[in-house]
């Protein structure tokens, strides 16, 4: 059973009316904002003692996508001592010129972390960037699935998609 008090939490801190343009390309009247539950501290600490379920056994490394995957990776870390990488959205064009910064990651299973997920787009285009740079990727966790496709575009890329909630659990928790 999922935790319904942390559920309304994420709601209360994060559900937002008005009209917003999604990464998609869609307009949307309402709107998680994610960086009100990740830049509290005690609500994400409780979010990532959630999401430590989520996470496969045979996880070998975090990819936190840039950038609200970020702080959840980094609390998922400490907590489970599992190593993170920081996966850039496009590989930085000096110095290193890499995708990733962290951790050799080929050939190990790396678990994507991501905060919200609409179409699934930004985690496609980052899996098939380190799968190129052979990481093994087979399954991306985020805190809300917006039910909006995502689910369904990251199947067609083989890869499972584990939410701690839909945007339809939330919106029944409030």
């Amino acid at each position: 059973m999922k935790n319904q008090e942390l559920a309304k939490s994420i709601f209360d801190a994060s559900y937002i009316t008005g009209e917003f343009l999604l990464r998609s390309g869609k307009i949307s009247n309402e709107y998680f904002d994610k960086y009100r539950f990740e830049s509290n501290p005690k609500l994400l600490d409780k979010i990532t003692d959630e999401m430590l379920s989520l996470i496969p056994k045979d996880t070998e490394i975090l990819g936190a996508l840039e950038m609200g995957g970020i702080p959840i990776a980094t609390l998922l870390s400490l907590k489970s001592g599992l190593p993170v990488c920081f996966i850039r959205k496009k590989a930085k064009e000096y110095g290193t010129k890499n995708i990733a910064e962290g951790l050799d990651f080929k050939g190990k299973k790396m678990l994507l972390v991501e905060d919200v997920v609409t179409s699934g787009g930004q985690i496609i285009l980052s899996a098939n960037e380190l799968r190129a740079s052979e990481a093994i990727i087979e399954v991306a966790v985020c805190v809300i699935d917006r039910e909006s496709g995502g689910v369904e575009a990251l199947q067609k890329d083989n890869i499972n998609l584990k939410a701690l909630y839909t945007m339809s659990e939330l919106k029944n928790a409030k």
